[in-house]
């Protein structure tokens, strides 16, 4: 297989819709009329979950009416919260087909269909034209990634010139080696974690200018510690955990303690497309 069939065999769960669906009915939710709100706890797989996502979009300086790809949509929380609370037309791209069905389903029942939706396509040949987009978001996807040269360049190309590029990545901060399963790969041989140094150097090779930089690690560390604290008092019915299987323990207490130790960080960046 290629790095992104496996990336995406790594990330498919084969019965997400019905997991996800499962827990919100368990939970007294009426599924056939959802909120962004009642889906906040379980469609956002990145460090600070919604906090993390609410602070990345005041960054963004978004508008009514503007165009936003997110890249690497995944379940699609980021952009239906964007959507839903600044009035943006949005696009997601995802590799992993079962994300991209699952957040089409979940943004009908949010009633959003019409202002967001989700389309399979590599980040690294996006299916779409030149210079269409406002405004572009990568949450927690890069670690996958491992020509950002290319992916960059392919940002820069659907992005207007004055566009604004906003990450949330999880970098490199410090030299060390990396524990195994992460959340995002179980073995190095799909991961591909920079440091913000190489962050910054491709983006500009790709014509951006980073404008701002800021290291969220300690907003990551309290939601982890907040979301240990509801689980062991009976918190919500579903959980990352149950999505991610039988490894999500391990995977999670593998990045916990890389961010603990300083040895990653979930670092904000965005840029100016020149």
């Amino acid at each position: 297989m290629s790095t992104e069939e496996k990336v995406a065999s790594h990330y498919t769960h084969g019965s997400l819709g019905s997991t996800i669906l499962g827990g919100l009915t368990a939970s007294g939710k009426d599924i056939d009329h959802l909120s962004v709100d009642d889906l906040a706890g379980i469609d956002e797989f990145h460090l600070g979950r919604r906090e993390a996502t609410v602070e990345f979009a005041k960054d963004l300086e978004l508008l009514d009416g503007m165009r936003l790809i997110d890249v690497g949509s995944g379940l699609g929380g980021s952009a239906r919260y964007i959507g839903s609370t600044y009035g943006c037309i949005v696009t997601g791209i995802d590799l992993t087909d079962e994300f991209v069905n699952v957040a089409n389903d979940l943004t009908a029942r949010c009633g959003m269909a019409m202002q967001v939706s989700f389309h399979q396509g590599s980040a690294l040949a996006l299916p779409l034209p030149d210079e269409s987009f406002d405004r572009a978001t990568l949450i927690h996807v890069g670690m996958n990634i491992e020509d950002k040269a290319a992916l960059f360049a392919e940002v820069r190309r659907v992005l207007k010139r004055g566009g604004r590029f906003g990450l949330y990545e999880i970098m490199q901060v410090r030299d060390g080696t990396l524990p195994y399963p992460m959340p995002w790969a179980m073995t190095a041989e799909t991961s591909f974690v920079c440091s913000p140094a190489t962050y910054r150097q491709l983006l500009k090779k790709a014509g951006f200018t980073v404008e701002f930089e800021q290291d969220r690690s300690a907003l990551a560390i309290r939601m982890a510690q907040e979301m240990r604290a509801s689980a062991a008092n009976g918190g919500q019915a579903l959980s990352l955990g149950a999505l991610m299987g039988p490894t999500a323990a391990e995977r999670m207490g593998n990045i916990s303690a890389s961010v603990g130790g300083g040895l990653v960080a979930p670092i904000e960046m965005i840029a100016k497309a020149g």
